[in-house]
C-alpha cells in the first residue's frame, strides 16, 4: 500500500456540504453561502465569449481582471494577486509562510479551512477564545507566541456573521509583532462596504494581506475566483508556490465584466439584507438565538449539540439542508444561507415547527 506522509494521513478531508436529497423530495440547499441570484448577465455574456478562445491558456497575470479592480478600489493593480478562489491564496499563504517550526493563529471559531491550511504545511494552529461569537482583538493578542507567524481573521466572520470594526482591526495589527503576517479574508465584504470602513491601507504596511472572492456578493461561485492585495515582497514569495493559469479564461471574463456591474451586485446584497432580516426575526420570535450578521446567512444556535443534530437530520429528511458547525466549534448551531424567498419560508415553517415540538 502506498501511503501519504505522516501530517497528510492524520488529517481530516475538508467537510463538503452533504446534499442528497430524499427521493421525491426537491432540494433545498442552504448550505454554501451561494448569492442568492445567478452573476450579472454582463458576466454571464462575457464568460460565454470567452469560450471561444477555451483552446488557449488564460492570462497568468490576469491583466484586465487586475485593471478592473485597480478601478474599482482605488488600490495598485501591480499588488494585485488572482486566486482559483480564496482557498488557494489561504493554502499558499501559509506553504509559503509557515511550516512545523512555527504556528498560525485563528480566533476560536474561525472559517475551518484556516486550519487546514496550516495542518497542510505541519504548522501548529493556536486559536484564540471568542467572547459570544465575536472576535477578542485582546485574546488573539494575547494568545500570540513568540513563533505565531500567520494571524488569519475572516471578517465578516464565517460561520459567525458577525464583524469586526476597522478600529479593532488597526488595533490588532498595531499590536502584533511586526514579523507575524495578518490575514484579513474579506470573502463577505461587500455585504459590509456600506459602512464604508475599507481595510485596503493597512497593507502599505508590508506585514497584512486582504483577501476577496468573486463567490458570494457577485455570484461567480463556480467560476473560482479569488483576489487579495499584497505587499511587494509577500507578492514575490507567493507567486512562487501559485499554480501558473490557475483561473479559466472564462472565470477571468466573468469576474471583469461582474465589476463593471456594480448595480446589480449591490442590488443583490441589499435584498438578501432584507431577506435575511425578516428570516432571522421569525426565527428569533420562534424562539431561537439567532446573532447579527453582516453576510449572506445567519448562524442559528439551537440550544445544544443534540438538538442542533436533531433539528439537521429532520430539516434533512424533507429536502432542506443547512450547514452544521461542528467543524468550527459550534457543535449546537446551524448554519443557513440566505437564499430564494420561498425555500426560507419552507426552511423558517419547518424550524418555527420544530420549536413548538420542543416545547410539547
Amino acid at each position: 500500500m502506498i501511503r501519504s506522509v505522516s501530517h497528510i494521513s492524520a488529517m481530516s478531508p475538508y467537510a463538503l456540504a452533504q446534499l442528497n436529497a430524499p427521493e421525491g423530495k426537491r432540494l433545498i440547499s442552504l448550505s454554501q453561502n451561494e448569492s442568492l441570484h445567478p452573476p450579472s448577465p454582463l458576466a454571464v455574456e462575457a464568460g460565454a465569449k470567452a469560450l471561444k478562445a477555451g483552446h488557449l491558456y488564460p492570462d497568468p497575470d490576469w491583466g484586465e481582471l487586475r485593471e478592473a479592480l485597480s478601478g474599482l478600489h482605488g488600490i495598485p493593480a501591480e499588488s494585485i494577486l488572482c486566486g482559483n478562489g480564496s482557498m488557494e491564496l489561504i493554502a499558499c499563504l501559509a506553504q509559503a509562510f509557515a511550516d512545523e517550526q512555527n504556528a498560525v493563529l485563528a480566533p476560536a471559531h474561525a472559517y475551518p479551512f484556516f486550519r487546514t491550511a496550516a495542518q497542510m504545511v505541519q504548522a501548529r494552529f493556536d486559536v484564540a477564545p471568542e467572547s459570544d461569537g465575536r472576535v477578542s482583538v485582546d485574546a488573539l493578542l494575547t494568545a500570540v507566541r513568540p513563533d505565531t507567524r500567520i494571524v488569519f481573521v475572516a471578517n465578516p466572520g464565517n460561520p459567525t456573521g458577525t464583524r469586526i470594526p476597522r478600529a479593532k482591526l488597526v488595533r490588532l495589527r498595531e499590536g502584533l509583532p511586526g514579523d507575524t503576517l495578518l490575514v484579513i479574508d474579506e470573502a463577505y465584504g461587500e455585504f459590509a462596504d456600506y459602512l464604508g470602513e475599507p481595510m485596503f491601507d493597512l497593507v502599505g504596511r508590508g506585514d497584512t494581506v486582504v483577501l476577496r472572492t468573486f463567490s458570494k456578493a457577485y455570484g461567480l461561485a463556480g467560476m473560482r475566483v479569488g483576489w487579495g492585495l499584497f505587499p511587494p515582497e509577500i507578492a514575490r514569495e507567493l507567486r512562487k508556490v501559485m499554480s501558473p493559469n490557475n483561473i479559466s479564461a472564462a472565470g477571468q471574463a466573468a469576474a471583469t465584466a461582474a465589476l463593471k456591474d456594480q448595480a446589480y451586485m449591490v442590488a443583490t446584497c441589499r435584498e438578501t439584507a432584507m431577506l435575511r432580516e425578516g428570516f432571522r426575526t421569525r426565527l428569533q420570535q420562534a424562539g431561537y438565538d439567532v446573532p447579527k450578521s453582516s453576510t449572506n446567512f445567519v448562524l442559528i444556535r439551537m440550544g445544544s449539540p443534540d438538538k442542533a443534530h436533531r433539528a439537521d437530520e429532520a430539516l434533512r429528511a424533507e429536502g432542506v439542508f443547512l450547514r452544521p458547525q461542528g467543524g468550527a466549534g459550534l457543535a449546537d448551531c446551524l448554519r443557513a444561507t440566505i437564499g430564494a424567498a420561498d425555500d426560507l419560508d419552507i426552511a423558517a415553517g419547518r424550524l418555527e415547527r420544530r420549536a413548538k415540538e420542543e416545547k410539547t
